[in-house]
């Protein structure tokens, strides 16, 4: 007989050794049920009303070119839009990072980063949670993070040279022995109830990415430096997701919880650790059209469960048109400084002849026929501003990344120069910086230089918005998605 993994809100309360006063109001799982009546009443009265009304007129190229731009899938909790770039549930970026609560440990640094679980818990009710709220959830997550002995040793096992991104599904997809959703499926419960074990199945997936994530880091590049029984890092039960991912990474100076192989100092760790959560929040979702967001649904319209479905969709993201464009900037600004000898920050400043050597080296990239790395989007015709928010990172620490590295310093001159070269070539619908353009580089500031693992982290972060959308889709009882697929020759009799 298989045991059946019982829901969140049925588990017994726990007593906290923190002193969060979060008992007062609805955690995650209860502010969901309160926000799902209205949904459900809404989505069902705009299938009634407007079911049989058409809703866009597609073409062959769009058939025969990926289907891009097609409105014909249903994702409540971001969209792209031309001019704002993503927001989430209405909101911009510079709102959310205005709302969204951060860690109760950086109140007073005005540098600190809004939380991942603060943009889930967004992302999944449409509401702002108060910072005991987020707190909470927190705990929660961390309690939930130790990785399952079996998940160790099959990551142990798996060559150093195994892509990262591979490895990271074949852990997610082991995950999968103990899902509770597949097991109530199996034992037939209502399908009304699908969606409470899918909510508890994600909450498990996103809590043990951090040790995952490490895992991965540590056996693909530190080996020799810790056996299977050292890790990298543990878990801080009183920290955030995005503390312990560091930690997990040993990129903290919490030696309790991390062999801080980069032997930060604190304010660098705490630096760090604010990267990963802006990159994470500002990575969670990014509509349900990107090949990792729409495979973790498609995947979960067949009814597998969460950890199956973002399994599928992680091996989406490790393709090069989707998830690799980060890595492609730092190679390209590595390159770009050992060609033009630019290892001076003092030189790029304010410095017209180097701006003119920049101009002619980007000019010679693309008369080669090749591409900026880092530049153009498929909706955005505006700068992205994951893009800005993400440069404000670093010209907000002029002591140690905006006056002193030079390869930041180069992002943020091609940011002013490369729009008016590829303007003037004329063969970008948009010339302006794309998210990529700065993420990386960040990263590699750190000392992250591994630019294969950049995807891996964004992973971690994609989970936050197909998991979302895929318990709504489990409360709304979305159907197995069945396109209609046309030979060649049935589109030219339609056409005709």
């Amino acid at each position: 007989m298989h045991t059946i993994k019982r829901p969140f809100h049925r588990l017994a309360e726990r007593q906290f050794s923190t002193n969060i006063a979060a008992h007062a109001e609805l955690d995650l799982k209860q502010t969901l049920q309160s926000v799902i009546p209205k949904r459900r009443e809404q989505f069902l009265n705009v299938r009634k009303q407007y079911g049989n009304k058409p809703l866009a007129q597609t073409t062959v190229a769009s058939t025969l070119g990926g289907m891009r731009g097609s409105p014909a899938l249903y994702w409540e909790s971001s969209k792209v839009d031309p001019d704002k770039g993503v927001t989430f549930h209405g909101r911009t970026i510079e709102e959310c990072q205005q709302v969204l609560p951060h860690s109760r440990f950086d109140a007073n640094d005005p540098n600190s980063e809004f939380l991942p679980e603060s943009m889930f818990w967004f992302l999944l009710t449409g509401q702002i949670p108060s910072q005991a709220q987020v707190d909470s959830f927190s705990r929660t997550i961390a309690e939930q993070g130790e990785t399952p002995e079996y998940i160790l040793k099959i990551l142990d096992s798996l060559p150093a040279t195994l892509h990262p991104m591979s490895q990271l599904s074949i852990a997610i997809t082991a995950l999968n022995n103990n899902s509770g959703f597949a097991k109530a499926y199996e034992k037939g419960v209502s399908k009304y109830d699908f969606w409470e074990y899918a909510f508890d199945d994600a909450i498990d997936l996103i809590a043990k990415l951090p040790q995952i994530i490490g895992r991965i880091y540590q056996n693909t590049y530190h080996r020799g430096i810790s056996s299977s029984n050292e890790p990298l890092g543990t878990i801080d039960l009183e920290k955030d997701w995005s503390y312990n991912l560091a930690s997990a990474l040993g990129f903290n100076s919490d030696t309790a919880h991390s062999r801080n192989i980069q032997n930060f100092n604190g304010q660098e760790s705490n630096d760090f650790v604010n990267l990963v959560r802006l990159y994470c929040a500002l990575h969670g979702d990014h509509e349900g059209g990107n090949v990792s967001s729409h495979t973790t649904h498609l995947v979960g319209s067949a009814l597998s469960d969460p950890y199956l479905s973002y399994s599928a969709g992680v091996q989406g993201l490790a393709g090069p048109l989707h998830g690799l464009a980060a890595q492609e900037v730092v190679r390209f600004i590595l390159a770009l400084k050992e060609d033009l000898k630019l290892n001076d920050v003092s030189a790029l400043l304010n410095n017209k002849e180097v701006d003119g050597s920049i101009v002619e080296y980007l000019w010679s990239i693309l008369k080669s026929g090749r591409v900026i790395p880092g530049y153009g989007h498929a909706v955005l015709r505006k700068p992205d501003p994951r893009f800005d928010a993400m440069l404000q990172f670093g010209l907000k620490r002029p002591d140690t990344i905006m006056n002193k590295d030079v390869n930041f310093q180069l992002v943020h001159k091609l940011s002013q120069v490369a729009p008016e070269v590829l303007k003037q070539h004329g063969k970008t619908k948009n010339p302006f910086p794309n998210v990529d353009s700065s993420s990386g580089v960040l990263f590699y500031h750190y000392g992250l230089t591994q630019t294969l693992f950049f995807t891996v982290i964004f992973a971690g972060s994609r989970a936050l918005g197909p998991l979302s959308q895929l318990i709504w889709d489990r409360i709304l009882g979305l159907p197995i998605e069945r396109p209609k697929s046309l030979d060649l020759e049935s589109i030219i009799k339609r056409v005709e």
